[in-house]
């Protein structure tokens, strides 16, 4: 101790955890004791159960600085920089809430995580950015994909160097370029114990041990302003690492958005202080709130005005703002799209509005999968969940995932079958990116990926939950559909507008910006037992980056079981309708390239296969096309 001083006279306000200060360092702490103490650790001492081992020394706070429950000082000394700390409290050690990074979980599932202490060092090292800043996508261009940092990378097909790591992702970057994602989600990546305990009773006394499951997605306390050891790789400090992934996703033009988890036990000023902590430290353009947390605190946050903050709900509190920055994020679009995807009953209504949703005051992340419940290719395939290898026999999980096996339960041969999946996942597909919210894909979900029939792999550190990279060779037609509308989807404002369509003709170019049709042109259905839905989308309300129009759309949606004719709306003069999807084409993978759009035979009306979507393009007709280049040349 005598080569530490504590010196308390500049009579500065620092911030909660420890700050680099001229000399030493500053500590705050939150602590309902009385007494607490700093506990310097050497770097080279084992990490154990015991408080003694491998202490360096014990400081204590002075009463007379502590304000509240908030204890603190500064510590003047050499060496500080080489050190880990934790504090003790009344007898009980702990970690920093605060911290940048720990060690002692550096091993992903290691067996000593539900007794070891997490202790932080105390030297910070400095990163080059090199001028990075946040990209601030607006929603209306964003494609956003979700991943799990582990998973992502973790099988062997992922053919990566660092599996399972922040530069594993790194490594999938030129993927994800290729794919057209524009932002980048994470699941829970600040540092938590993936090992799940039990309490153990002997005799009287009570104990904590490994109950031999992973808690693998990453939900429960953790210590929320730091990133993951195990995720960062060996003898890799977390924090530079998280930082250089988000360096080089922004090198490439892609945003990166973390999930934070609350339990609720946090205070609002810690949640807030983490939540500007990934913002404003590590750069990231956005944070998703989970669990029990202050959204309406985070909405009216300076600091975070203007970054992305995800929420499942935002209305009376959002106000509207240019640009937009909060998203709703929830199930609702997944639960009323998957059921229009199976052809319930009363859906067309749920389909306009979903379709066309877009509020003033926040985004919309639209999604028909995500972590909890079926991935899309196990939407296809079963109707039932089949949890059984989580050990809970198969009580777990919601029993509510709206699907249909489309005839068989689980995996098929049967071509017909086979080939009736692929078409719904394409008529899946489109209701996602064709519809006006932000869309967000799945990890794995372009390429058809399946945890065979599990709707809740929470604790599933293996096959079940690891992409299977294999899956892309053998899906690849279901990749090409993906990356081909994603490719669609940007290219045509229409069907991502910044503002929600006003179903008016407001800018007198003869069409409503958006319209809707049932068998009979301008005559919308949506009688409980209808199946079907046209809409039709006037390109002069959508305009291209050098100020052209779009081309006009009509969307013709046949979820029934049978065929149903459709009356198509007329277009202006000189224009014809050109089929550009048909997801009941299997021998063109439900898709015509740009330029080589059939024309449809019948430009009043137009037979759409059963479960099937069609979108027709207003497209100059070719021979005039044709005749007016003769002429030309």
């Amino acid at each position: 101790m005598r080569q530490y001083k504590i010196d308390n006279t500049d009579g500065k306000a620092y911030p909660l955890g420890l700050t680099i200060v001229d000399g030493g360092i500053h500590v705050s702490v939150t602590a309902e004791a009385e007494e607490c103490s700093l506990v310097l650790f050497a770097p080279s001492a084992a990490h154990a159960a015991g408080k003694e081992d491998g202490v360096f020394c014990s400081i204590p706070f002075p009463a007379e600085k502590r304000v509240g429950n908030v204890w603190e000082m500064t510590v003047l000394g050499k060496g500080l920089e080489r050190m880990e700390y934790a504090f003790e409290a009344d007898g009980k050690m702990f970690s920093d809430p605060y911290g940048h990074a720990f060690t002692g979980q550096e091993e992903w599932g290691g067996k000593d995580q539900v007794h070891a202490l997490l202790r932080c060092p105390v030297g910070q090292e400095g990163f080059d950015w090199e001028g990075d800043v946040p990209l601030h996508i607006p929603y209306e261009e964003c494609v956003v994909y979700r991943i799990h940092v582990r998973g992502f990378t973790r099988h062997s097909s992922s053919k990566v160097k660092d599996k399972g790591t922040f530069r594993g992702i790194v490594e999938k970057i030129p993927y994800l370029k290729e794919l057209g994602v524009t932002t980048l989600e994470l699941m829970p990546m600040a540092e938590f114990s993936e090992v799940m305990a039990k309490e153990c009773y002997d005799g009287p006394n009570q104990r904590r041990e490994a109950d031999g499951r992973l808690n693998y997605w990453g939900y429960g306390s953790a210590f929320n302003g730091a990133p993951k050891a195990s995720y960062a790789g060996k003898k890799r400090r977390p924090d530079l690492e998280f930082k250089h992934l988000v360096k080089e996703l922004h090198r490439a033009g892609i945003e990166l958005v973390a999930e934070l988890f609350f339990t609720g036990k946090e205070s609002p000023a810690y949640v807030l202080d983490m939540a500007r902590r990934w913002v404003r430290e590590y750069h990231l353009d956005g944070i998703h709130i989970t669990g029990d947390a202050p959204a309406a605190l985070l909405a009216q946050d300076p600091y975070l005005a203007g970054s992305k903050v995800w929420a499942s709900y935002w209305e009376g509190v959002a106000k509207p703002s240019s640009p937009k920055y909060l998203g709703e994020y929830n199930d609702g679009f997944l639960i009323d799209m998957r059921r229009v995807l199976k052809g319930d009953e009363g859906q067309m209504g749920r389909l306009a509005l979903c379709s066309r949703r877009n509020p003033a005051a926040h985004g919309i992340i639209n999604y028909m999968a995500n972590t909890n419940g079926f991935t899309l290719m196990d939407l296809v395939c079963y109707e039932q969940k089949h949890n059984e290898d989580n050990g809970e026999k198969n009580l777990d999980g919601s029993d509510y995932n709206y699907s249909w096996n489309c005839g068989v339960e689980g995996p098929a041969r049967k071509k017909k079958i086979v080939g009736l999946r692929k078409q719904q996942l394409r008529n899946a597909y489109l209701l996602l990116f064709l519809s006006q919210g932000t869309p967000l894909l799945m990890a794995g979900d372009e390429f058809g990926n399946t945890q065979n029939g599990n709707n809740n792999a929470y604790c599933q550190d293996n096959a079940v939950s690891w992409l299977n990279w294999s899956q892309l060779k053998s899906n690849q037609d279901l990749y090409t559909f993906v990356k081909f509308v994603i490719a669609f989807r940007k290219a045509h404002p229409v069907f991502r507008r910044g503002t929600e369509p006003r179903m008016m003709d407001y800018e007198m170019c003869g069409f409503p910006d958006v319209s809707y049709h049932g068998v009979r042109a301008w005559v919308p259905e949506f009688d409980n037992f209808r199946r079907q839905l046209g809409i039709l989308y006037c390109g002069k309300y959508g305009r291209k980056p050098d100020g052209t129009e779009d081309d006009s759309f009509f969307v013709a949606y046949n979820m029934h079981w049978e065929p149903h004719g459709f009356a198509l709306p007329h277009l202006p003069k000189g224009l014809r309708w050109h089929l550009a999807f048909d997801t009941a084409d299997d021998g063109h993978n439900g898709y015509y390239e740009p330029g080589e759009e059939p024309e449809a035979g019948n430009q009043k009306q137009i037979m759409v296969p059963p479960r099937s979507i069609l979108v027709l393009i207003g497209k100059e007709h070719k021979q005039k096309v044709q005749e007016e280049q003769d002429a030309h040349i």
